[in-house]
């Protein structure tokens, strides 16, 4: 699996660093995902990831996490839809992951939990966006819940 990781405020430890690489290899292994996926993951600061959000979604505030899937933008873009053949190689580029850090510290001392559970979940939540899982509805959030919940136990970073 190839990971690009872009701390843009060199915020992340070394130990941070290798959470978010080694989480992104198991999730993948968990999802039965091919190994030569790739995924990038940029991490920001607040003021960052709300101009993101502004910018490509429409939303004028700061978020914990957002996903950019690949796969979705080739399927939106209407000059991909005549032949689909020559974008197999993009099946394995997943899409990429902003982050806060800002958010990964003030939510972990708000849920009362550690920065590195924080974390865990917010690259585990990303990835399984980039995977094609959603929770816009109650079913959906249950089995996406309740799949990230399974990965983060078995990866050892349970609550």
């Amino acid at each position: 699996m190839e990971i690009e990781i872009i701390d843009k405020n060199d915020a992340l430890s070394s130990n941070f660093r290798d959470l978010v690489h080694d989480l992104l290899v198991f999730s993948a292994q968990y999802l039965n995902l091919s190994d030569q996926v790739e995924v990038s993951v940029t991490i920001v600061d607040n003021e960052e990831i709300r101009q993101i959000n502004r910018d490509y979604r429409g939303k004028d505030y700061a978020t914990d996490v957002i996903s950019f899937a690949m796969r979705d933008v080739i399927e939106d873009d209407p000059l991909c839809q005549m032949d689909m053949a020559p974008l197999q190689a993009f099946d394995l580029m997943l899409g990429d992951l902003i982050i806060s850090i800002d958010k990964v510290k003030s939510q972990a001392k708000e849920y009362g939990h550690s920065q590195r559970r924080e974390l865990a979940f917010l690259v585990v939540h990303g990835f399984l966006h980039l995977n094609g899982y959603d929770h816009h509805s109650q079913a959906e959030e249950e089995e996406m819940f309740q799949l990230q919940e399974n990965i983060l136990a078995e990866f050892g970073v349970g609550r």
